[in-house]
């Protein structure tokens, strides 16, 4: 396997503003907007107002030629605009029945994982596997909610959404969850999630229920690998998104499921280290110019043909 290596941070930590930008600009900030408008704009209106100072750009209402997706009620209101981050792939990191779909066809490593229909194919599947523990995923829950433990017993969830996603529960003398991010094709950032001493330890290892981020040293290759996978897979490699892993007691890197921003959730940034919350709104700030330099190159080569 090739050898990956996380890229290093920036020398210096640059303050909160807009993007310094080394290509030379033909796409302006005024062609460009943080887009966040509906019902549902709100959940997203402190991120909005982050991005549209890293970005230098503006949040609006209404589409421009290069946007930055938050949140819109109608996704067709984007035919004939470009988007940083692919619509479909923001889908696909909202459901974690697709996910596991996704993943399954391109070999990217999570913990064993089944789709099943009915409830009663989950009971009888748990029963035929009594080695192993299983939980039973929300598919469109964040910050774990929903997910729960199931045995053969267990009681059907009420208007849970099908199909139900039992996926092999790897236990842990210390729960954590580990997390790397991506922007522009480039890994960076190695961070735990864990619970302070002292405290209640959920099986969920999630920030919402108490788990704070550790930062850490170089990142194994097989993480990395394993990262890319799901990165590539899910459509978010070359604008930004993040993965969560888990290393199995084997030794075994799998990953648990990607995250990015738009419509349904976004990344967290609340990471308890000034330093690299700068440095990730900085390399986000540059995938998304980049991105913006490369359709407007694009633009204008079909322009001349």
């Amino acid at each position: 396997m090739e050898s990956l290596q996380c890229a290093p941070r920036h020398g210096s930590p640059l303050s909160l503003g807009v993007s310094t930008r080394t290509v030379t600009m033909r796409l302006l900030p005024e062609d460009c907007c943080v887009l966040n408008r509906g019902s549902g704009s709100w959940a997203f209106e402190p991120l909005a107002l982050q991005l549209s100072s890293s970005l230098g750009v503006d949040v609006a209402s209404e589409p421009r030629r290069f946007n930055y997706l938050l949140h819109v009620e109608d996704t067709d209101r984007l035919v004939g605009f470009e988007v940083f981050i692919p619509a479909e792939a923001i889908r696909l990191a909202s459901d974690k029945r697709l996910l596991a779909g996704v993943f399954a066809r391109h070999d990217v490593p999570t913990p064993e994982t089944h789709l099943l229909d009915t409830y009663e194919q989950v009971l009888r599947f748990v029963g035929k596997h009594p080695g192993s523990e299983w939980c039973l995923k929300y598919p469109t829950g964040c910050g774990a909610s929903g997910h729960r433990m199931i045995a053969e017993v267990s009681v059907e969830p009420a208007n849970w959404p099908r199909p139900f996603i039992v996926q092999e529960f790897v236990r842990l003398d210390r729960p954590e969850v580990y997390r790397t991010y991506c922007a522009a094709g480039e890994l960076f950032g190695w961070v735990a999630r864990r619970f302070p001493k002292g405290t209640f330890l959920s099986p969920w290892v999630a920030h919402a229920r108490g788990a704070r981020y550790v930062q850490l040293g170089q990142p194994p290759s097989e993480a990395l690998e394993a990262a890319r996978r799901a990165l590539v897979a899910t459509g978010l490699w070359d604008s930004f998104g993040c993965v969560d892993l888990l290393r199995k007691p084997t030794g075994a890197w799998v990953v648990l499921e990607v995250g990015t921003d738009g419509l349904f959730n976004h990344v967290d940034r609340d990471l308890g280290d000034e330093d690299f919350e700068r440095e990730l709104h900085q390399r986000v700030a540059d995938a998304f110019w980049s991105a913006a330099q490369s359709y407007d190159d694009t633009s204008a080569n079909s322009r001349d043909t």
